[in-house]
């Protein structure tokens, strides 16, 4: 099991992050939350991983904090939460509220994450609430991250949202009406979900 990577930022184009570890490129899926506080490109970086490995593929997923992680781990043990709910669900709610909403039973704010249905928000529920003093604590500070200018800013986040679970109609959706003339692909991704997260 790969525990963490140390090296510099090679790529970035949401949710993928690739690191250059001595001449090696890691492509690592990361949840938004994590992506947003990448340095610039060229710039170093540690990030901690978890490795899945199916029968077609070993997948690394990366996140700036333990807390992420620990909380990722946790996700992926329920019933009906696989690697790319649980990105969503990362990129989605911050984990201390998402702790909030286990403990306060909100299914109604759970089910307005990417691929949470009723029932599968009423099971995290009941599946999470032991696992949630793990997740309690305060966050690693991290760096701030530097945008990468896109090509297309609204289709790289039309992307980057289909990728977290949204589905294609959704996400353009939402892209499309947080998007102004000047943004990045990354404040797109970020207000596309701030703004689902209030609804």
């Amino acid at each position: 099991m790969i525990g963490f990577l140390r090296g510099t930022v090679h790529e970035k184009q949401a949710p993928h992050v690739v690191i250059d570890v001595n001449g090696v490129g890691y492509d690592i899926e990361t949840p938004m939350s994590s992506f947003f506080n990448l340095p610039a490109l060229g710039e170093k970086v540690s990030i901690r991983t978890h490795l899945v490995v199916r029968e077609d593929a070993h997948i690394l997923y990366g996140f700036l904090t333990e807390q992420e992680r620990a909380l990722f781990r946790s996700l992926i043990k329920v019933n009906g939460v696989g690697p790319k709910v649980a990105l969503g669900i990362l990129s989605g709610v911050s984990v201390d509220d998402f702790c909030l909403w286990v403990s306060d039973n909100n299914v109604a704010a759970l089910v307005r994450l990417p691929g949470i249905g009723k029932k599968t928000a009423e099971r995290l529920i009941i599946d999470m609430r032991d696992r949630l003093p793990d997740q309690l604590g305060s966050a690693t500070n991290v760096p701030s991250g530097v945008s990468v200018q896109p090509t297309s800013s609204i289709e790289e986040a039309i992307s980057a949202l289909v990728a977290l679970g949204y589905k294609p109609q959704d996400a353009e959706k939402r892209a499309r009406a947080v998007a102004s003339d000047n943004a990045s692909s990354e404040q797109i991704i970020r207000s596309a979900l701030q703004s689902a997260a209030k609804k």
